[in-house]
């Protein structure tokens, strides 16, 4: 019992380290989206997963990672990726970090009633009732009956439902397909993706901000190399509350580096968010 927990206690660190790694890479994403383009960020994101696919084979010895036993459900959730890989980072563009990552936090909720729809996992009637107070924390946010809404602010609301869908189709294809056949798929088809969308709307890229370009790459695949190391340390139910320090952390490098102040309508919001997401994750181990 001791081992297992020292073992878990491992799996949190990485947990940690993985959300914070995040929260860097959406850091610099904010700054470069001023002036370039989704498709330029994703294109970058894409090409490290390539590597770290690699990586992550050959470190488990792995040679057939690029076979997967349904390639439709690895191209549709591949799909998915990049569709909620974009909007979020399309969502920094006009909200502050913290906004945008109070109102995706939603996504883990989402998670779990997506399972109950898709996969037919039961879900009790406490669960749902804390789904819906999540979907209240961010109308709380959003404030849409009020004259200061702003639409935009839906973009990491879809953002959240696509994230939610992809981890239910990402939980069913890993039945069969190791997580390095996934993240190959999911970097091939993004770098087809964003290879050509990149190439038609490409934005000249000043020679000050490749280190940037560079750190969206590494702080990216490090969350991603981290995040697997904790799930394989650690049970998912006992990783996937740590995502919302990502929120934390959205607060404080929003201020220090963009001079953001969430209001108190954000902070409720996040609070709400949070402890509804933490119970339905809890409720959701327990089943």
């Amino acid at each position: 019992m001791f081992i297992l927990k020292s073992k878990e206690s491992i799996g949190i660190l990485f947990g940690i380290f993985a959300y914070l790694s995040f929260s860097i890479l959406d850091t610099i994403q904010k700054t470069l989206i001023i002036n370039h383009t989704v498709f330029q960020l994703l294109f970058v994101k894409y090409f490290f997963v390539f590597f770290l696919a690699f990586f992550e084979a050959k470190r488990k010895k792995n040679n057939l990672f690029y076979k997967s036993k349904d390639i439709k459900l690895q191209i549709f959730r591949s799909l998915l990726s990049v569709l909620e890989s974009g909007c979020f980072v399309l969502s920094f563009k006009y909200l502050s970090l913290a906004n945008a990552h109070s109102i995706g936090s939603l996504a883990p909720v989402i998670v779990v009633a997506l399972s109950a729809i898709i996969l037919k996992e039961k879900v009790s009637v406490k669960t749902w009732i804390a789904i819906f107070i999540g979907f209240l924390g961010v109308l709380i946010i959003l404030r849409p009956t009020s004259s200061i809404f702003d639409p935009k602010a839906l973009i990491p609301l879809f953002a959240a439902f696509v994230l939610g869908l992809y981890q239910v189709i990402t939980k069913k294809v890993s039945k069969y397909d190791s997580n390095e056949t996934s993240l190959f798929f999911t970097s091939i088809i993004g770098l087809l993706v964003m290879s050509l969308l990149a190439f038609n709307f490409w934005r000249p890229i000043d020679n000050s901000l490749y280190p940037m370009f560079l750190g969206i790459g590494i702080f990216f695949s490090l969350g991603l190399y981290l995040q697997i190391i904790a799930l394989s340390k650690a049970r998912a139910s006992i990783i996937q509350p740590f995502h919302y320090t990502l929120i934390f952390w959205a607060i404080i490098f929003g201020y220090i580096f963009y001079n953001d102040i969430p209001d108190m309508f954000t902070i409720i919001g996040a609070i709400i968010i949070t402890c509804s997401g933490i119970f339905v994750l809890n409720q959701s181990s327990k089943n």
